[in-house]
């Protein structure tokens, strides 16, 4: 009986030591799939003592005459490189176009008619970790009785701006004037990211993706947004993304107009080599094939033509930067060339690199000038030597997965196409994922109706399915 005793004994403690470590891997894996707020300070010199200014103060974009004359003198003086024969826009902004669109600039484009459509939302600024926040805050302009409208943080990338977001705004704060129906209507918040646009830039180093996330966040809570919903595509996909996993319980929703996967498992990897003859093996459908195959041409070839200046942001951007930040010809080069090849990647065999099948030229240099008078470039540059110098892969967002319900619009000209099936390995809770007809990176710039689209589906779902309770 002793025997059985002590035997009794020694089971129950066995029982008790598996119980509290099946607690503990239960309770530290929870705990594991949250991502730390960074708290961080941005400002200037030490953090003071004494609490931010939290008021939220309206702004507008102004310019001053001088800095126009300045403008005018250094277009006027801009000294311009022969392009090779017939090299279109394949060793980047061709001149011979870039010549038009400078003429163009200084004679037709009409800057002070431009701040009026920037100044048609509503913009604040509000300090935040120690820096100036820009965001513009869109009411819609009338609600059905008894209706609330669901607050949407868009998120934009590099090279862009929270411009490329105004076209999509009425859609979103006022759609059933647009033919989209009632059912769900938005608040929209556009921040700029901070170091782009009207934003401050961070003083100090080591601000990245979920630095960004981190003040975005207390940005939504400040305006008094406990739950809401985000969307981003470029950065915006990454900053929304960390976001998501910093604050699961307030993010509703996540939509994205681009995903990338930072790691391939090796079920991933062998789908590269055989997901073109055997398809469904690795869960790729038919557009997944089309898209991806052949992988050197579609996948790896392009990667490499196209990330050379990612390679440069990430190590050195204040060197280039220099040039870019005191030559506006330099940033329009520069700038114009991703809106060209990422729109399109045949769009580089045209001489005019087809900026203006998507776009007009009013907006492409509204875009420019958003970086030229607030003299962003080199800080925006910066944020990628922020989110790449300790190397893909190493960051703890990257290991983590997203469970909040995610939506991903996938545009067919995007640089890389993520299938579906790489794609749920972080984002766990996919639930809507849709080929898009037509488009490419600059989702909200290019196709606003068929981004507004998508996002309006995708909160029904979420909404009449209460996925963000089940997460």
């Amino acid at each position: 009986r002793a025997l059985l005793f002590l035997a009794g004994i020694m089971l129950l403690e066995v029982f008790l030591i598996l119980g509290t470590l099946l607690i503990y891997l239960l309770f530290s894996k929870k705990k594991e799939e949250m991502l730390p707020f960074k708290d961080g300070w941005w400002g200037r010199g030490q953090k003071p003592v004494t609490k931010d200014d939290s008021s939220i103060r309206p702004f507008k974009v102004e310019t001053t005459e001088e800095e126009l004359s300045d403008l005018f003198r250094r277009l006027d003086q801009a000294r311009f490189t022969e392009p090779l024969e017939n090299s279109s826009f394949h060793y980047g902004t061709n001149s011979v176009h870039l010549r038009k669109v400078v003429s163009y600039w200084k004679n037709q484009f009409n800057w002070k008619k431009q701040i009026e459509v920037l100044n048609r939302y509503p913009q604040f600024k509000t300090k935040i970790q120690g820096i100036d926040i820009h965001f513009v805050h869109v009411k819609p302009p009338h609600l059905p009785e008894g209706q609330a409208a669901k607050p949407l943080l868009m998120v934009h990338g590099w090279p862009g701006s929270f411009y490329e977001f105004y076209k999509i705004i009425p859609l979103l704060t006022d759609p059933a004037s647009h033919g989209l129906g009632d059912e769900h209507i938005f608040e929209v918040i556009c921040p700029s990211i901070p170091g782009y646009g009207f934003s401050e830039a961070p003083h100090k180093k080591d601000f990245n993706s979920v630095s960004a996330a981190s003040v975005f966040y207390e940005l939504m809570l400040r305006l008094g947004f406990n739950e809401f919903y985000t969307q981003g595509g470029d950065w915006g996909w990454l900053i929304c993304t960390n976001l998501a996993q910093i604050a699961p319980s307030h993010v509703k929703g996540l939509h994205l107009n681009m995903v990338s996967v930072s790691k391939l498992g090796p079920t991933q990897l062998l789908s590269i080599l055989l997901g073109r003859y055997f398809p469904g093996l690795f869960g790729f459908q038919d557009e997944d094939v089309r898209r991806m195959f052949p992988f050197l041409k579609k996948g790896l070839y392009r990667i490499l033509s196209e990330s050379g200046y990612a390679h440069i942001q990430a190590t050195k951007p204040d060197t280039v930067g220099c040039g870019l930040n005191d030559s506006p010809v330099g940033l329009a080069a520069y700038i114009l060339e991703k809106f060209s090849s990422w729109t399109d990647m045949e769009f580089q065999a045209l001489e005019d690199g087809g900026l203006e099948r998507k776009f007009s030229l009013d907006d492409l240099l509204t875009n420019i000038m958003i970086y030229w008078v607030s003299g962003c470039i080199v800080s925006s540059m910066r944020f990628y030597k922020e989110n790449l110098h300790k190397g893909i892969g190493t960051q703890k967002h990257e290991k983590l997965t997203v469970q909040v319900p995610t939506g991903i619009a996938a545009f067919p000209n995007e640089i890389l196409h993520i299938p579906q099936a790489w794609a749920k390995k972080k984002y766990t809770n996919i639930i809507s994922f849709h080929f898009m007809p037509r488009g490419g990176h600059f989702a909200a710039f290019e196709e606003p109706e068929l981004l507004a689209k998508d996002i309006l589906q995708f909160v029904d779902k979420v909404e009449k399915e209460q996925l963000w309770k089940k997460k």
